[in-house]
């Protein structure tokens, strides 16, 4: 019987500060849709208690147990009544923005920090080599996850948010027919998380490009201190 590594995306030891990412992203994510929501006239998630930073009532267990074996998963979506906007297709398009938009504020903001613990010289003063290794594995965990969650979730693909911003953008007629074969583009999105010969093509090239901007705006930040 193999270990528990093998069915996880991290190694154990790694896994408590992934989950404490996935916290952080997935409940700022739902917060910023409902908030916005909730700002251009539909009361719906707040009303459904989901205009919070409570992680427990964003969080569906399935979609955080496939994360942490597939690498793929997700949260509850929060529930937008479009009709209730004075400017529905605007107002729509800045509603699905605001879950990315947040998870690309949260990996400056992770880079921020991390380069401040570099640039003072903290990292170097930590004498407790576990502590130390934790630090670093959740700081690169948290900036390159936040910035992948904001490229991922721009896809124009259903359920993703990048399909609902084509769709409020989009003119009436290609909004009819996006409409009318979403059930079908599902596949073509499931296909490409779960087909390593697809992955390789579509998915680890956004996850290339999330290493990459993490390392630019932390250099970036770096150089505040002369570092």
């Amino acid at each position: 019987m193999g270990s528990l590594d093998q069915f996880l995306v991290y190694p154990l030891q790694q896994l408590p500060f992934f989950l404490i990412t996935i916290v952080i992203a997935f409940t700022v994510h739902e917060f910023a849709h409902a908030y916005f929501a909730n700002k251009f006239g539909d009361p719906t998630a707040r009303l459904l208690g989901r205009m919070t930073l409570n992680p427990a009532v964003h969080f569906d267990l399935f979609g955080i147990i496939l994360l942490l074996i597939a690498g793929f998963g997700w949260a509850r979506p929060v529930p937008v009544n479009r009709d209730n906007f004075r400017r529905p297709r605007l107002m729509g398009v800045i509603v699905s923005a605001a879950g990315p938009i947040s998870n690309l504020l949260l990996g400056i903001l992770g880079a921020l920090i991390y380069a401040i613990l570099l640039g003072t010289g903290t990292m170097d003063s930590i004498k407790n080599e576990q502590v130390l290794r934790a630090l670093i594995w959740f700081f690169g965990m948290f900036i390159h996850f936040n910035f992948f969650l904001f490229v991922f979730n721009l896809i124009p693909l259903p359920p993703l948010d990048g399909y609902r911003i084509v769709e409020d953008i989009a003119p009436r007629p290609i909004r009819g027919r996006l409409q009318q074969y979403e059930q079908w583009t599902v596949f073509i999105f499931l296909l490409i998380i779960f087909i390593p010969g697809l992955r390789a093509y579509t998915i680890e090239p956004l996850s290339y490009w999330a290493t990459q901007t993490g390392n630019d705006f932390l250099r970036l930040f770096l150089k505040m201190f002369g570092v």
